[in-house]
């Protein structure tokens, strides 16, 4: 008897290979897609600003700089600050996803658990306490604070005998961003050197960077690209459960510590160069999840390319809506991020990972 006969469709054994054999195929579209979308981006970056400079001339400034004051422009101020966007919105979006990971919590978020907060308290208490005036000092105090919120925001949020959930997660992120942000507001109270110093990154913002600023946090942001996507394999083992995972061959106790490793290096490293920008690590997951699914391996490779995609958009973004003023990036995303929240709150269920 044929298969027609018995009722199943021709070729439909074979449907679901050839479905196996595409998906790859089109996630690596897909991704080639977003790397056009990106170097599209990049290059609004670099040509759009408060002065107008004609494209001839950015491209003249950017591959055979001549000494005026375009070409000055264009190198030292325009490409510095898309370079940074793209170093920092990586290392954003990369701990946002690992942290969903790690936690099981679709509402994860550097900034909205509070740990870019703890790492701005971090290096307010650098400069008022220890009087640290250097990029290289914050960054230590940054890693320092970033480590200790994402600590304490996990110990309160899995404490009881209830099981950890996202809202208590989020609930716990909340209190604890609160209690930083008091902190922050009478450290800065008592010191005028502090109150000068988090006034310019405190909303986050690419602009006014140079380039020992990205120099300095580059290898920070490395390691920490490098560890999470490092992290891929086992984090998908363990997404079957730990018992399942370590059958695989997966560590769990490893793979969380090096995951904080990976975020704290990440968040620290971003938010003592720009200051804290929020709903990057948010947003990009969830939109990528709808093309590649729970697979941490092409999660992670979409939002190293679409989260400094979103930063840098947002960016210029922000530089046309008030133009010849700008909006600062920090303030653009969280007017972009926050309709996401309450949409993902608002759901009957907030989905598990």
């Amino acid at each position: 008897m044929s298969l027609v006969q018995q009722g199943v469709p021709a070729g439909g054994p074979a449907e679901p290979l050839r479905s196996r054999r595409t998906a790859p195929r089109l996630r690596a579209a897909g991704l080639l897609a977003a790397l056009l979308l990106l170097l599209v981006i990049a290059v609004l970056s670099i040509s759009v600003g408060a002065r107008s400079i004609p494209f001839t001339t950015v491209l003249h400034g950017l591959f055979a700089p001549d000494g005026t004051e375009n070409a000055v422009i264009v190198q030292d101020y325009r490409l510095t600050r898309t370079l940074l966007g793209l170093a920092v919105g990586a290392g954003l979006g990369l701990a946002g996803a690992l942290m969903q990971a790690l936690t099981r919590n679709p509402l994860a978020d550097p900034g909205l658990l509070g740990i870019e907060s703890g790492a701005s308290a971090a290096v307010v208490a650098g400069i008022g306490l220890f009087h640290v005036t250097t990029l290289a000092g914050y960054v230590w105090f940054a890693l320092a604070g970033a480590a200790l919120t994402a600590t304490a925001v996990y110990t309160l949020g899995t404490a009881g005998r209830s099981a950890a959930s996202p809202i208590r997660l989020v609930l716990a992120g909340t209190a604890v961003n609160a209690s930083l942000i008091a902190g922050i507001s009478t450290l800065t109270f008592l010191d005028r050197d502090s109150f000068a110093t988090l006034r310019t990154w405190s909303v986050g913002t690419l602009a006014g960077r140079s380039d020992a600023v990205l120099l300095q946090v580059t290898p920070f942001l490395l390691t920490g690209i490098v560890l999470a996507l490092a992290l891929a394999g086992p984090l998908n083992a363990l997404a079957l459960g730990d018992d399942i995972g370590s059958a695989l061959g997966a560590r769990p106790a490893r793979t969380r510590v090096l995951g904080a490793v990976a975020v704290a290096l990440l968040c620290g490293a971003a938010t003592a160069a720009v200051g804290p920008i929020g709903f990057v690590g948010l947003i990009v997951p969830h939109a990528v999840r709808l093309v590649t699914g729970p697979d941490q391996r092409w999660l992670l490779a979409y939002c190293l390319v679409l989260s400094p995609a979103l930063l840098l958009g947002a960016d210029v973004l922000g530089r046309i809506l008030v133009r010849p003023d700008e909006l600062a990036v920090g303030i653009v995303t969280a007017a972009l991020g926050a309709p996401v929240l309450v949409a993902l709150v608002r759901r009957r269920k907030v989905p598990q990972l």
